[in-house]
């Protein structure tokens, strides 16, 4: 049977870079990674509503680099940047090292699987038709500009007494394709009835299509035939 892999950690390595950039002997390591972990999770937690898609993490001998990317900056950044400064103590206090923040913004929030996920648990959560969720997430993905946009929701839908999976998918998603340029996320929508886990996969295009851009033009300037003038 087939199995399903993460698209994103299928990808690491080949297409995408890492998460966490760092190197540490074998005896540090898992110290690091709980980290890591602790600092993503504080984030995400904190600052449920800035839309923060990944977090990247930068480590050098004396500081950690956390770079978050946010649909909402204002949110964590604050008036003057108060909020900033705040995350930056309670993230020093939290791993006991100096830390940077850096902040970038996502410039379309409807092309992130994770985001897409957590507005669809938010809907699920306030109680609205789930199919009519997933159609919305649908159409809106896809007027962003997506080549393909796929939705699977499982558990207790619409209160069901048996839990059941739903799936929805428009456009294509080529899954085993490396170059293929897929995002995945997965969140929980807390309902009543039990959780509803909810996946979001977007196909935002080939990772080629930006190198062969510039390579086409480069190829056309070339080809253009050197006129000769005769008089």
């Amino acid at each position: 049977m087939g199995q399903k892999v993460n698209p994103i950690g299928f990808r690491t390595g080949i297409m995408l870079g890492w998460k966490s950039r760092w190197y540490a002997s074998k005896k540090e390591f898992s110290d690091l990674l709980i980290e890591d972990h602790k600092i993503r999770k504080f984030v995400h937690q904190k600052y449920k509503f800035a839309g923060i898609p990944k977090v990247e993490i930068e480590r050098t001998r004396d500081e950690v680099k956390v770079i978050l990317f946010a649909a909402r900056p204002g949110v964590i950044i604050g008036r003057k940047g108060q909020e900033v400064e705040q995350l930056q103590d309670e993230l020093q206090a939290l791993v006991g090292r100096r830390i940077n923040i850096k902040i970038e913004e996502v410039s379309r929030p409807e092309l992130q699987a994770q985001l897409v996920a957590e507005d669809i648990a938010e809907q699920l959560s306030k109680r609205s038709s789930f199919r009519r969720t997933m159609k919305r997430s649908l159409e809106q993905t896809m007027e962003a500009g997506a080549k393909g946009i796929k939705v699977q929701l499982a558990g207790r839908l619409g209160g069901a007494e048996m839990a059941r999976r739903e799936k929805q998918i428009a456009g294509s998603i080529p899954l085993s394709t490396l170059r293929a340029k897929i995002d995945y996320g997965f969140v929980e929508a807390k309902t009543a009835q039990g959780h509803i886990g909810v996946q979001v996969w977007i196909n935002q295009g080939m990772y080629e299509d930006e190198i062969d851009g510039a390579d086409a033009q480069e190829g056309q300037a070339q080809k253009k035939p050197k006129r000769s003038y005769k008089r």
